[in-house]
């Protein structure tokens, strides 16, 4: 499975939990009733589906999304349920480490019932089709370096806090300027390593693709795609590479203790602020869900 379609799978398996903290309420229901609309075009644009596998696409897709409407998007309304009780409190970075593995362990579920669906499309891929996966691999990895990997440092650093005071202030309104000021001097503590990164997703792009090649080669069944595509959604969640491996261990470490600092930053009012927005994003999954 490309790196790319890992992607576009987690924006699907989780669209009714981080597409609840990404838009207004009307904004919110609107994208995930076009979900699978949207989540074709998605992936038609890095695999260029044909007639024939646009059908199987659009079908397995759609019954995806039923699933996850009639399944997951119940529990997502209690969990974020649960998250407003905690977002008027003072929090802890193990608390919100608690909650990456909440979202962790419905991304997998979520990722195992699309695994058929996925592998079986995977292998079948033509080489015409891989081709045009790798040209679009090449042209993310210009964007990327276009929005992480300024030439001057200064620029990159603005660009970041930049990036982090919009989520900021999407769940707690309008920060103070102390606020800023602290949230920049913790951005600027972050051990993100844009450059790491960019050397990983590269190297996880030419393994997706000599793996896909390989499926594709040597017709394979569809419980060896599943097994391919397993692994390579495992090697995406924690690298094979050992010192990868361990920068994101203390990514995920500083980023759960980032989030607390900045949640105790907050205000009675801006926490009052969360508490809204998470309660307006338990109900749309609530209407969603009834939306059978």
């Amino acid at each position: 499975m490309s790196n790319a379609m890992k992607k576009s799978l987690v924006r699907i398996a989780i669209i009714g939990a981080l597409t609840l903290v990404l838009a207004a309420c009307t904004a919110v229901r609107f994208g995930y009733n076009q979900g699978p609309q949207l989540a074709f075009w998605w992936l038609d644009r890095y695999i260029d589906f044909d007639d024939a596998q646009e059908v199987k696409a659009r079908e397995a897709i759609g019954e995806w999304f039923r699933w996850h409407r009639a399944t997951q998007l119940p529990d997502y309304a209690a969990l974020l349920a649960k998250a407003q009780a905690e977002v008027a409190e003072p929090l802890t970075g193990a608390q919100i480490c608690q909650w990456t593995e909440a979202i962790q362990q419905r991304m997998d579920t979520a990722f195992e019932h699309a695994l058929p669906a996925l592998a079986d499309s995977v292998r079948a891929l033509t080489p015409q089709q891989l081709e045009h996966l790798k040209h679009k691999y090449e042209k993310n990895l210009k964007e990327y370096r276009s929005d992480f990997l300024q030439d001057d440092a200064d620029d990159r650093r603005k660009a970041q806090i930049k990036r982090v005071a919009e989520r900021v202030d999407m769940v707690y309104g309008r920060v103070t300027d102390a606020q800023k000021a602290r949230i920049a001097q913790l951005t600027d503590e972050s051990p993100l390593d844009p450059q790491g990164w960019y050397v990983e997703r590269k190297k996880r792009q030419d393994e997706a693709l000599d793996a896909m090649r390989r499926l594709s080669a040597q017709q394979a069944s569809l419980d060896d795609a599943k097994g391919v595509v397993r692994g390579l959604y495992k090697d995406m969640l924690q690298s094979p590479r050992p010192a990868y491996r361990a920068y994101q261990q203390r990514l995920i470490q500083y980023n759960c203790e980032f989030a607390a600092q900045v949640h105790n930053l907050a205000t009675p009012e801006q926490r009052a602020h969360a508490v809204k927005r998470f309660k307006g994003w338990e109900e749309d999954a609530r209407v969603l869900a009834s939306q059978r």
